[in-house]
């Protein structure tokens, strides 16, 4: 095959997702690899290398789940560590660049399509096809990520962050109580440590804690696939927290953003739960502003049900950074 110009990946806390980017094709032939599996991203990147037998790329574009600090990335969910100089020293014909993994689903979305997204309660969303808007992008995965995303005189400006290490604000009794029990596992409790794949772990121990019950730990896919079935009243309950603080943190980032044109959910919970998300009280969490719900009703949030929105914006990233280089 004709040598690759672009290498693009998405790293979070469970899997790495890598593919290759061209401008005719755009992103094509990815593959998804365990990270446990690898001691490090370089091991991980030369295995799905020699597995589409293809040779070093001119660029590397990794976005990863975590902040980008003085050129490397330290996840908070893997034990990895990505460091531009490591990897330029090992794939010697490459130039390496680092983005946050939502700053990646954040390139994503002017190439959503229309069928790449699902609105969650009211109002219907409009296109966003001026020369300006302001969005913000969150969602649950092993983490839970943010970022901000602003269109200024036709130039995409993303702003990411760490607002979901944040400290969760209960603003109802029974999750007053959650934070309450949580505290008794750990010294700080973040708005991560309720919505994400631990974090559901965590509300369904509570809440068992709470109501003095003796139930066996359940695993995040095992509380979410109780709640469908309704099987568990607890696991119901739990999911019902998860997507009602989802709607808060949602609310209070488009607030931080001035996202007046929307918030996007990303992360493989929610798009694996779209029926959960909207029969649960996100809307209502979001909403829930005091003096500006009248604002907030105002403001659209969208799933994106797109397979592989960090692929999509890594692609975007790097060949806009190949085309000014």
């Amino acid at each position: 095959m004709q040598e690759p110009i672009y290498l693009i990946g998405d790293i979070g806390g469970t899997n790495a997702r890598f593919a290759l980017a061209d401008e005719e094709q755009g992103y094509h032939l990815e593959h998804t690899l365990n990270c446990a599996d690898f001691d490090s991203a370089i091991d991980a990147i030369r295995q799905y290398l020699e597995t589409i037998a293809a040779p070093i790329p001119k660029l590397i574009c990794l976005a990863a789940a975590g902040p980008v600090v003085d050129d490397t990335v330290r996840f908070t969910n893997n034990h990895w560590v990505l460091n531009v100089a490591e990897l330029e020293k090992a794939f010697a014909n490459a130039r390496v660049s680092l983005i946050n993994d939502f700053e990646a689903v954040a390139w994503s979305i002017p190439a959503l399509g229309a069928g790449d997204c699902r609105t969650i309660g009211l109002p219907t969303p409009a296109a966003l096809d001026g020369e300006r808007f302001s969005v913000a992008i969150t969602g649950p995965g092993t983490g839970l990520g943010a970022v901000g995303l602003k269109k200024h005189d036709g130039r995409l400006m993303p702003i990411p962050g760490e607002a979901s290490h944040s400290g969760f604000a209960p603003e109802t009794k029974v999750q007053i109580e959650i934070l309450e029990a949580l505290r008794e596992r750990f010294d700080r409790v973040s708005f991560e440590r309720l919505v994400s794949g631990p974090g559901i772990e965590n509300l369904y121990w509570a809440l068992c804690l709470i109501h003095g019950e003796q139930r066996q730990q359940l695993t995040a896919s095992d509380v979410f696939a109780k709640a469908e079935e309704h099987s568990d009243s607890r696991a119901v309950e739990a999911v019902q927290v998860f997507f009602e603080v989802l709607g808060q943190f949602a609310g209070d980032l488009a607030l931080t953003m001035n996202a007046h044109e929307g918030v996007f959910i990303a992360g493989g919970i929610a798009k694996r739960y779209p029926e959960l998300v909207e029969n649960s009280r996100f809307r209502s969490g979001f909403e829930s502003k005091g003096r500006y719900r009248p604002m907030m009703e105002r403001i659209p949030t969208q799933l994106i049900m797109h397979e592989e929105p960090g692929l999509l914006g890594a692609s975007y990233y790097a060949l806009q950074s190949a085309a000014v280089a």
